[in-house]
């Protein structure tokens, strides 16, 4: 493969990662100063539904991304959520490879050349 090959190769972004909410729920896990974020939290900082915070964690936890963690405060049920090893390493790699391609798009976008 030449050079150009290589440039206009696309970045290999994890799937799993890419869709809007479940990146911006790892970005928030990633950035908590506590191990474990309970769901109502998440729900709430991140805006969205009971529901689709529901679907997308089950995604993150089948791809080991997250851990789930399920109990009684109070009497209470609560649901916890933090962020694996693998779910660290996987959303490095993921900012790794956006920067990449934001390095490859710079000098295309002030010259103004596609190549």
């Amino acid at each position: 493969m030449s050079d150009e090959e290589g440039s206009r190769q696309s970045p290999r972004l994890d799937k799993v990662i890419h869709e809007r909410a479940r990146l911006i729920i790892l970005a928030y896990l990633s950035s908590s100063t506590t191990a474990a974020v309970s769901f109502p939290e998440l729900r709430e900082k991140l805006g969205l539904t009971a529901g689709n915070l529901s679907i997308q964690l089950r995604t993150l936890e089948g791809a080991g991304y997250v851990k789930i963690a399920k109990s009684f405060v109070e009497n209470r049920p609560n649901t916890s959520v933090s962020l694996t090893a693998k779910g660290a390493r996987a959303l490095n790699g993921y900012l790794r490879e956006m920067e990449q391609l934001m390095r490859k798009l710079k000098p295309r976008a002030k010259t103004g050349k596609e190549s």
